[in-house]
């Protein structure tokens, strides 16, 4: 029986064994961290019994490993044979002494000395980075054209506190918006290293970069429409308008009834009511309406499409506001409807304890397939004579 000789480990083995040891980043710490030691690396040599079965393939494994240049590499030699092929002195260990001769053996010497550099340079501006470039510094060297910049970027947020400024207001040469959406998590690496814990909110992940560290962010809106005139004095001569939420937080409408409807159309169609303001909630009337504190003394009533994303969405709604009211959402609507009936796409299967005990029924028999599977009646599909009785009465 013939020994496979690729069983044998050979000087690419050893190169490659390297490899993965500069590319993990441990030849590098180990070395800026100044506790370099010799490497050491055990190899799978030819077996007296291998060296007789398979003598010519062992001459040439051997010759493999003579042809290393020993000014890189020290071979430990052990003896092996016997009365078959006589005695045969191969190499048992490689070592490389020194981090100059691996840098050679790579072929990484400009990238030693680049990450050197680096280093040398952020030590003298932001040296508190210094320990998390140690510790990654292939990130590091994967990140060379930019490292700079980087570096000047974390020190300008570090020296400009507060939460009074949008990302877009970062003022470093070479540095745009772009930039940051573009290094994100390397930029948080390294501000989470470098800014008093108060400045990083760690709810917040490194793709909401804003958030996470404290800038101002695009401001939400909310669109609204008076129902009647004259319009709530908030609104002035305007019969419609968007305003910033954090303003509307502040500037009370004096309406009786606020009415919270998701679809645009619908919205935009709605008939004259009385001391009335509607909402588009565009699906995101929970985080649009959340700040208005004053709706707690409102009348407030949420109106969406019969499925289970718009139960979801009045549940999370009663989360903030308990005394809201839902119109058109219920059982006979459905069914007076059948005629208008669709299909939801992706239907929720969530639980939702802030429904009323008859939204709820509606809600099971939705996700029971009850009437339909995933059945959905959208909101602009309800007769506007529906619409007209249901809010005038």
């Amino acid at each position: 029986m013939t020994v496979p000789a690729t069983r044998w480990s050979t000087p690419t083995d050893l190169v490659a064994k390297l490899r993965r040891r500069w590319n993990s980043g441990e030849l590098l710490t180990a070395y800026a961290r100044q506790r370099w030691e010799p490497i050491v690396v055990p190899l799978r040599a030819p077996t007296a019994v291998e060296l007789a079965e398979n003598f010519g393939a062992a001459q040439d494994w051997l010759a493999a490993w003579q042809a290393v240049d020993p000014t890189l590499v020290r071979l430990e030699w052990k003896r092996v044979g016997g009365r078959l092929v006589g005695s045969n002195e191969v190499p048992h260990r490689a070592v490389i002494d020194s981090a100059d001769r691996v840098w050679a053996l790579l072929r990484v010497k400009r990238q030693v000395e680049t990450f050197l550099r680096l280093v040398e340079a952020t030590r003298s501006s932001v040296p508190g980075l210094v320990e998390l470039m140690i510790a990654e510094p292939i990130k590091v060297l994967d990140h060379e054209p930019s490292w700079p910049r980087l570096v000047d970027v974390v020190r300008w947020i570090d020296r400009h506190p507060g939460t009074e400024r949008y990302v877009r207001q970062i003022d470093v040469p070479g540095v745009d918006t772009k930039f940051i959406e573009q290094h994100r998590g390397v930029l948080a690496q390294l501000l989470d290293r470098q800014l008093a814990p108060e400045r990083v909110d760690s709810a917040q992940p490194p793709a909401r970069f804003a958030e996470r560290y404290r800038f101002r962010t695009k401001p939400a809106y909310v669109r609204l429409r008076a129902l009647a005139r004259p319009a709530p004095a908030a609104l002035g001569p305007f019969s419609e308008v968007t305003v910033r939420v954090d303003e509307l937080a502040a500037c009370p409408l004096d309406a009786v009834r606020v009415l919270v409807v998701e679809n645009e159309t619908t919205y935009l169609a709605l008939p004259p009511v009385p001391d009335t303001v509607a909402v588009f909630g565009g699906g995101y009337a929970v985080r649009a309406l959340a700040p208005l504190a004053w709706l707690h003394d409102r009348e407030l009533t949420y109106w969406g499409d019969i499925d289970t994303h718009g139960f979801a969405i009045l549940d999370r709604l009663r989360q903030v506001f308990p005394h809201t009211a839902s119109t058109l959402m219920d059982a006979d609507t459905l069914l007076r409807h059948r005629a208008h009936w669709g299909r939801e796409a992706t239907p929720a299967k969530a639980e939702l304890t802030h429904l009323t005990p008859a939204e709820s029924q509606v809600h099971h028999d939705l996700i029971a397939d009850h009437y339909a599977p995933a059945l959905r009646l959208e909101q602009e599909r309800i007769r506007f004579s529906a619409v007209k009785q249901a809010l005038t009465g």
